[in-house]
């Protein structure tokens, strides 16, 4: 391969875009020259810039640098790896400004709480700690109708975990406390564990009649108890996932992916809150098609629906709506949100009270609220194998969605969120909580967005949030057990507004990107149907595939240049691009590994419009018969060329079909040089592809990394453009892919650096400077020696070919 000499430049001037130069040249200095509107000695007859288009416009003169070239001149760093010794120790060591360091990363509390401000923040967070603390007792008591727990719990609930939340959480505004979509996960896992049928008692009414019964007490300490233990078990696997610090197991889950999750999930919680709005009669469906199931039923028994329920419900979700988006639409004017399911409550609490709804009515009322706290119990371990996976489903969820409110609110007011805290934190929350049979916590961002907009500073006010929970479990609890189910199911309705919103998403991500667009419906209608774990997992999937797709089909272009200037773009896309005589330059926007070394291999050929494997097979096939046709004497050989000898019948022109050869006599010869041009008609009837390049440039700027299936592959497509004469280069790469490509043997004594250039620009000028500088031969042109008395001339190559050809249709002939 021609190598460069240092002393080549190109200089590149941007004067105006109305009249540009690009100038080729030799240097006498061997170093790089490198302006900025230099001097304009170095710049020879090139004028300078006005001084009112500086700005605008620049000067470059330098070198062409080749890998070689420019280690030359500029020396690599060089990076000492450290022992295990040195890494054991800079670990182990301890300081007194790294053991604080560690133990304020551990309890973030000791780095806010000292530097907390009391006149300044103390009034934000006690409105936002009692205006946010009323809504997480009511959410509290809705979000256990999801759980399928007695309601009371709900309160459990909204209390314990904000205790460790508050001196282990990195968010100063996060409202830790039920989230309704992981409630309805850990409902759906009880009802698989617990359902009614397991705790069905006969009662002889007399001895005529027989009814059976469900024994509520017996069914409703199980499920607490199966609650509790996956509460237990997704906080464990929540802290061993951040003490493993693998918080970026987030970033999988994807915006159009939780998306269309959380979408899906406000459709189960509608359905499972519907059938309590109505109070009619269903089974209980779990798994796949469990959520179209119960719509069956609540249809079927649409008319066994209670009147007062339905109505009170009706009027909560009609209020609630209402009053929220006056919240939302004066939020300038109303410095406190109208606390309407507070409201809500309390009147209908009144009412159903008042107007002994329950006996009157049979309206659905909670009846009975435990008053105080239940001492802590351990889970059932013995459970913890039949759901293992719902419980890592479960912690995954409540942890991205925290973590997404947490990092909304922390770029907000400018502070940072530590994921994999988070993860600790959390997950201390929920084994804490669950030991007090309590459900998972994760946040809802209606009460994130509720103590964030009243002033909350800090977690102060969540610990004033607990307070008021706690006085509800002491004392206000009792008072609230006349109240309907029905309301608090609707409030959970009219709390999934935002959730349902998002379907107004779907159009917007069809026009910005249709992949991320498929990932949202995909999930969606997966969640829906499949039940919500196997919906996520179906999600994640899809989403995998649509990387592992697009990493395996790029995008793949021919670029062109624009005119006088070192910028290269692809030439679909715009116009007046110019592509350098003889070159191609290919781009391939995607890592080279074994899965798109296929795809590579296939735009490649589409790109240079030929496959070198079939030109050098064609090729060789030809001029074996040139050969036969020369010694035959049908066909004379100069150094000028091959010409026809007319008074013989030319017996070349055949069908373009391997033909057997017969054995001839030989014919003595002597050595002759001669040409063969490719391109022009041949006198045998053989179609050889024509080859109207001599220099292919790959573009790696977007090759992040190369693995050794992908080294190879590339290896053995250089040598197949090399043989057939197109020079082969490297441009714009990275350090590190070169630098596995030498681990994995790719160069040799043909292949070597100095085909790998900093730039296509850099490639280009070198090409074109090789093409005016140095008298080369056409490559395409062969040269034939014809030695006398040899029955094979020619070199046999075609086991080569073959096994070349084997290669090219996958990845036979590499021995790993």
């Amino acid at each position: 391969m021609w190598s460069p000499r240092a002393n080549r430049q190109y200089s590149v001037n941007y004067m105006d875009q109305r009249d540009t130069a690009l100038h080729y040249g030799d240097s006498t200095d061997s170093q790089v020259t490198s302006h900025l509107f230099g001097e304009r000695d170095s710049l020879g007859s090139t004028d300078m810039p006005a001084t009112e288009n500086l700005t605008d416009n620049y000067f470059v003169a330098r070198s062409v640098y080749s890998e070689n070239s420019f280690l030359e001149e500029n020396e690599r760093k060089e990076k000492v790896p450290k022992t295990l010794r040195d890494r054991l120790a800079k670990r182990c060591s301890c300081t007194t400004k790294r053991a604080l360091g560690i133990t304020k990363s551990l309890l973030p509390v000791l780095d806010w709480l000292p530097k907390y401000k009391l006149k300044q923040w103390l009034p934000g967070d006690i409105i936002s700690g009692l205006s946010t603390g009323l809504i997480a007792t009511l959410q509290g008591l809705a979000f256990a109708l999801l759980a399928e727990v007695p309601v009371g719990f709900g309160l459990y609930s909204a209390f314990f975990p904000i205790l460790p939340y508050f001196f282990l959480g990195t968010s100063k505004h996060l409202a830790v406390g039920p989230f309704p979509i992981t409630s309805l996960m850990i409902g759906s896992l009880i009802l698989s564990l617990a359902p009614d049928e397991k705790f069905l008692i006969s009662s002889n009414m007399t001895e005529f009649s027989n009814e059976t019964l469900v024994d509520i007490a017996a069914r409703d300490a199980e499920r607490v108890v199966i609650a509790s233990s996956v509460t237990v078990l997704a906080g464990i696997i929540q802290l061993a996932l951040g003490v493993a610090q693998v918080g970026f197991i987030v970033r999988y889950l994807s915006v159009p992916l939780v998306g269309g999750f959380t979408t899906a999930a406000a459709f189960h919680v509608f359905v499972s809150q519907l059938k309590i709005v109505l109070s009619v009669p269903t089974q209980s469906y779990i798994g796949v098609l469990s959520v179209i199931y119960t719509l069956i039923d609540i249809f079927r028994n649409i008319r066994q629906t209670n009147i007062a329920d339905f109505i009170a419900g009706l009027l909560t979700f009609v209020v609630c709506v209402v009053v929220k988006e006056i919240n939302v639409r004066f939020k300038d004017k109303i410095k406190v949100p109208i606390p309407i399911e507070v409201i809500v409550t309390i009147v209908a609490t009144g009412i159903s009270y008042g107007a002994n709804l329950k006996q009157k009515y049979n309206a659905g009322i909670i009846n009975s609220i435990p008053t105080g706290f239940l001492p802590p119990t351990a889970p059932d371990v013995s459970l913890f194998s039949q759901m293992g996976a719902s419980a890592f489903s479960i912690a995954i969820v409540g942890y991205a969605v925290a973590v997404s409110v947490a990092k909304v609110f922390g770029t907000k007011h400018d502070y940072p969120i530590d994921g994999n805290q988070e993860f600790i934190a959390l997950g201390i929350s929920n084994i804490f909580a669950g030991c007090f049979a309590s459900f998972l916590a994760g946040t809802a961002l209606s009460r994130t967005a509720v103590q964030e907009s009243t002033g909350g500073k800090t977690q102060v006010a969540g610990l004033l949030t607990a307070v008021i929970v706690m006085i509800a479990i002491l004392i206000v609890g009792k008072l609230l057990e006349p109240l309907q189910k029905a309301v608090l199911a609707a409030i959970v309705i009219a709390n999934l507004k935002g959730m349902f919103w998002q379907f107004f998403d779907v159009p917007v991500l069809w026009r910005q990107n249709r992949v991320d667009c498929l990932i949202w419906i995909v999930t969606w209608i997966a969640s829906i149907l499949l039940g919500l774990d196997l919906g996520l997992l179906a999600g994640v999937c899809f989403e995998l595939l649509t990387v592992v797709l697009r990493a395996q089909f790029p995008v793949s272009t021919a670029l062109g240049n624009v005119p006088n200037t070192d910028i290269y773009k692809n030439m679909k896309r715009y116009k007046n691009l110019i592509e350098p005589n003889g070159v191609k330059i290919f781009r391939f926007s995607s890592p080279l590994f074994f899965g798109s070394v296929d795809y590579f291999k296939e735009r490649l050929n589409s790109v240079v419009g030929f496959n070198p494997v079939r030109v050098f097979n064609k090729r060789t096939k030809a001029l074996k018969k040139i050969q036969s046709l020369i010694k035959k004497g049908q066909l004379r050989a100069t150094r000028e060329g091959i010409v026809t000898d007319g008074s013989v019948a030319n017996e070349g022109f055949e069908d373009d079909e391997e033909a057997e050869e017969e054995p001839q006599p030989d014919v003595p010869t002597k050595e002759v040089e001669i040409h063969v041009d490719w391109n022009s008609e041949l006198p045998i009837k053989v179609l050889v592809p024509k080859v109207t390049i001599h220099s292919l440039i790959f573009d790696f700027g977007a090759v992040s990394f190369i693995d050794i299936v992908g080294v190879r592959i590339f290896k053995m497509v250089v040598k197949q453009f090399s043989r057939i004469g197109v020079n082969v280069y490297v441009a714009a790469y990275e350090d590190h892919v070169v630098k596995k490509m030498e681990k994995c043997g790719f160069f040799d004594e043909t292949l070597k650096k100095d085909m790998f250039y900093l730039t296509v620009h850099d490639a280009v000028v070198h090409i074109h400077t090789r093409a005016m500088y140095k008298d080369i031969q056409d490559p395409i042109f062969e040269k034939i020696s014809l030695m006398q008395e040899t029955k094979e001339p020619l070199e046999d190559v075609e086991d080569d070919v073959e096994e070349l050809e084997d290669q090219n249709q996958g990845h036979a002939g590499f021995g790993y």
